[in-house]
């Protein structure tokens, strides 16, 4: 089918970013979140966004005012329903996810895609909670969405070659490239990353290293651009614990397991940037300080 208009759920950090490269692929894209002040944000952030690129001439000023003109938002759900494409960018929780689909329905077009952008939860139980099971996938984007090239395609047991195909172009047309994976908890990247992210924080957690000289080795020893307890802070410690908690209860295997200090961060509601403090303080005027 063709795609012209794409409805994002979620205005936070990766709906942000979803509606802006949406709309810089010449969709019209209408953003909702239950918050007016996420929207207002969301909207002064794609702004800015968009200037970087006009000053490091990526885009001319002519193509940014375009594709904020293609942007509109709405603090009414229900407002996104006619949409070709539907991709919900909301917390991950999946009580969440199912309540913002089971809204959705009655008010679908018969054509209309749905898709989530979990990073973990099942595509298949997801879309059995809807009416479209077969037109139902997993759109998952990587963080920062304007940035990283990879969106990773997870298709239900239910999902059809017609929808597949359709998301696939959108990729395409977003210049990004698409991986497919297997709906299995975690899919690929994260199933791969965060246990990774996870050790680091045993590694931690167990002494045998400081939290300067993980993120140092990571750095510099395995070549990596940031160290897994920076960019575990960069994510979010929150949705760290909840794909470790997917990975953990869906496969059932204890090195799976999410460490106690990574469950005592979040309980302390130290959860990384966003809150701005995680496993590095981010308060100062200077460079971000560790906490351990």
């Amino acid at each position: 089918m063709d795609i012209g208009s794409i409805g994002i759920v979620g205005a936070g950090q990766m709906g942000n970013g979803i509606a802006h490269v949406c709309a810089l692929a010449g969709y019209d894209v209408i953003l909702t979140d239950v918050s007016q002040d996420a929207l207002d944000s969301a909207r002064k952030i794609i702004g800015q966004n968009l200037d970087r690129q006009v000053s490091r001439e990526k885009i001319t000023s002519e193509v940014r005012d375009e594709a904020l003109q293609r942007i509109r938002t709405t603090a009414n759900l229900i407002d996104t329903a006619k949409s070709d494409l539907i991709i919900e960018a909301a917390t991950e929780r999946e009580t969440v996810k199912q309540a913002i689909f089971e809204d959705l329905v009655p008010h679908l077009a018969p054509q209309t895609i749905l898709t989530s952008n979990t990073s973990s939860i099942s595509i298949t139980r997801l879309g059995s909670r809807t009416d479209r099971p077969q037109k139902f996938m997993g759109f998952h984007f990587m963080n920062p969405v304007p940035v990283m090239k990879l969106v990773e395609l997870i298709r239900g047991i239910a999902t059809d070659e017609e929808t597949f195909e359709a998301c696939k172009g959108v990729v395409d047309r977003l210049g990004k490239t698409a991986a497919t994976s297997e709906d299995f908890p975690a899919f690929m990247v994260n199933r791969i990353l965060m246990p990774m992210i996870n050790e680091a924080v045993y590694t931690l957690y167990e002494g045998v290293g400081n939290i300067t000289s993980i993120d140092t080795s990571m750095r510099l020893g395995a070549n990596h651009p940031m160290g897994p307890l920076e960019l575990a802070d960069f994510i979010g410690l929150d949705t760290c614990l909840a794909i470790m908690n997917v990975l953990h209860d869906g496969l059932a295997d204890t090195k799976y397991r999410p460490c106690p200090l990574l469950v005592k961060y979040v309980e302390a509601g130290w959860l990384g940037r966003k809150t701005q403090r995680g496993f590095y303080d981010y308060r100062g005027e200077g460079d971000p300080v560790p906490t351990r």
